[in-house]
C-alpha cells in the first residue's frame, strides 16, 4: 500500500503529465528519508524517439524522477511544507544499468545536510537488486517565489 498516490503527489510538487515521473511514495520519514515507484512503460512518449527499436529509459529522466522524489522528501519537512523546492546542483551522477520498458524503478532518497533554505540529498534509484543510478542532489527552497 502507498503513503502517497498520484493525486497526492500533485498535491505536493507542481508536475503534471507528462513530466510527473512518479507512480506512488511507498514510505517517507519527513525530513530523513523517502522510497518511491516508478513503473517503466513503453507508453512513455520518449521512448518514441530515444533509441526507436532499443527503448531505453533517458538517463536524465532518472535523474529528474529522483529530483521528483527528493522534492516531496524536502517539501514533507515541516520548514518547506506550502513551498516550491528548486534544484541547485547535480554531484556525482551514475548511470550503472540501462533502464527499460516493464522494469520498475525504486527510488531511495536520503536527506544528507539540511540548513535554512538548502537541502542535499542522496538518491539512488534500482530496478530489481540491481543500482541503476545514483546522485547527490541540492535543492533550494526560496522564502518568496520570485527570489529565484
Amino acid at each position: 500500500m502507498s503513503v502517497l498516490n498520484t493525486s497526492d503527489i500533485m498535491k505536493l510538487i507542481p508536475n503534471r503529465y507528462p513530466i510527473l515521473y512518479i507512480d506512488k511514495v511507498d514510505s517517507i520519514e519527513p525530513g530523513k528519508e523517502i522510497k518511491a515507484t516508478k513503473n517503466v512503460t513503453i507508453n512513455e512518449n520518449y521512448f518514441q524517439g530515444h533509441f526507436p527499436g532499443n527503448p531505453v529509459m533517458p538517463g536524465v529522466l532518472i535523474i529528474e524522477s529522483m529530483a521528483q522524489v527528493a522534492s516531496i522528501l524536502i517539501l514533507k519537512t515541516p520548514a518547506f511544507e506550502g513551498k516550491t523546492a528548486y534544484m541547485g546542483s547535480i554531484d556525482n551522477a551514475k548511470f550503472r544499468k540501462v533502464v527499460r520498458p516493464g522494469d520498475v524503478l525504486k527510488f531511495d532518497v536520503e536527506i544528507t545536510k539540511q540548513r535554512k533554505n538548502i537541502g542535499i540529498v542522496h538518491c539512488t534509484a534500482n530496478v530489481g537488486d540491481k543500482k541503476a543510478c545514483e546522485a547527490d542532489l541540492m535543492f533550494i527552497v526560496p522564502k518568496h517565489p520570485k527570489e529565484v
